[in-house]
């Protein structure tokens, strides 16, 4: 560590920011006495309808994203000789949960200039076995869902949309949770926008969709445990109608919930903010910058600040990780594509060649940190290390 950061505490790459209106509300539900899935939850996912504001939609609380897109397509009947299409630049969770029903992944490349999934390589990938498109709205920037939804419609797709970094996320105007896809699932792990240490919800207007995943969030269950056991006359009588899972989000968990979404505009204005500032303070470096929406007036939720070193940078992607670790700035890579890990390789004989927007871009990025506990100091010391890294 350099001299000038070992006076300096190291600066984490994230961490949650978690109030003493969060901490009373875990207190209160320990107190209660109903700490798994009960009453909170049940706030919860109505809050997350009314913070949507559609009251067509259904909201289902569940222990991860990963969990609500596997219910989402398991709902969708997704299974053996089915293909669901995604971007190879994501976490492995997003294409697992396809593996889990027996159905194959097809990975496509990104759009060079926004890193979300690029239509065109979807629409190239269709086979007669495509059953689902799941979009992936990389590190908050909403992807082109009008395109998406065109493909889907044009080839009689499902659409789920993976929104773990896209809360709150509008694509024209309209929050991502709210366009006409059949399910979108949003992540409330520590890392995100908002947490609830883990989390997630599914969100749908389809009500045979939202009815199948709350019997298979918890083991197949034909009735509401929260009702089964609050109730005042004998009511042990259940029975078991599918193989569920184990997907439930504890009241501990939605009690965090309940308060990490009335501060979430909060949250996004002080992302925006850092991201701003980054965006002036490093515009002359040989970087290529987070794209911004397309569309004026929308949001970016800023889950992640994500540089690319240029054609010019005089450095290599792994020298500016050292360097920034050196002077103590934690930060990381989204992602290490799926089509570079040994499971995904393996299984479906891919080569970078095959994925040379994504290849490029995982070659040449790093995500510095970005969260709202950051002071302006610490956003300016992230900065000097970037300038010192790349020679200025």
């Amino acid at each position: 560590m350099s001299s000038a950061s070992a006076s300096q505490p190291f600066l984490p790459f994230a961490l949650p920011e978690i109030g003493e209106e969060e901490i009373a509300e875990v207190v209160d539900t320990l107190r209660s006495g109903w700490v798994t899935t009960g009453p909170k939850a049940r706030l919860f996912e109505q809050a997350f309808v009314d913070y949507l504001g559609d009251p067509s939609l259904q909201a289902i609380a569940v222990n991860s994203a990963t969990a609500g897109l596997h219910l989402a397509l398991e709902a969708l009947g997704i299974g053996p000789g089915d293909e669901v299409i995604t971007t190879t630049h994501t976490f492995t969770a997003t294409a697992e949960v396809v593996r889990y029903l027996g159905a194959d992944v097809k990975l496509v490349d990104i759009d060079p200039a926004t890193i979300n999934i690029d239509p065109a390589a979807i629409e190239a990938a269709i086979t007669p076995r495509t059953k689902a498109l799941m979009p992936v709205h990389y590190a908050g920037l909403s992807v082109d869902m009008d395109a998406i939804h065109a493909i889907a419609q044009k080839h009689g797709l499902k659409v789920v949309e993976d929104a773990a970094h896209a809360l709150p996320t509008t694509w024209k105007g309209q929050r991502i949770g709210t366009l006409q896809s059949d399910a979108v699932v949003f992540s409330f792990y520590a890392n995100k926008t908002m947490t609830t240490g883990e989390g997630g919800m599914l969100v749908t207007r389809d009500a045979a969709l939202a009815a199948r995943a709350k019997v298979m969030r918890l083991h197949g269950i034909n009735r509401d445990a929260f009702d089964r056991f609050t109730a005042k006359v004998p009511s042990w009588y259940y029975e078991i109608v599918a193989p569920g899972f184990k997907y439930n989000l504890t009241d501990i968990a939605a009690a965090m919930g309940l308060h990490q979404l009335k501060r979430l505009p909060g949250f996004q204005t002080r992302r925006e903010q850092i991201a701003a500032r980054y965006d002036e303070a490093l515009a002359d470096l040989p970087l290529i910058l987070p794209p911004r929406p397309v569309h004026a007036g929308d949001l970016h939720s800023w889950h992640l600040y994500v540089v690319r070193l240029s054609d010019a940078a005089q450095i290599h992607r792994d020298q500016l990780i050292d360097s920034l670790f050196a002077d103590g700035i934690g930060v990381s890579v989204h992602y290490i594509p799926l089509h570079l890990h040994p499971y995904w390789k393996e299984r479906y004989e891919l080569k970078p060649e095959q994925f040379p927007h994504s290849q490029k871009a995982y070659e040449r990025m790093v995500t510095l940190p970005l969260y709202t506990r950051m002071t302006d100091d610490d956003v300016e010391r992230v900065i000097s290390a970037v300038r010192k890294a790349c020679g200025r």
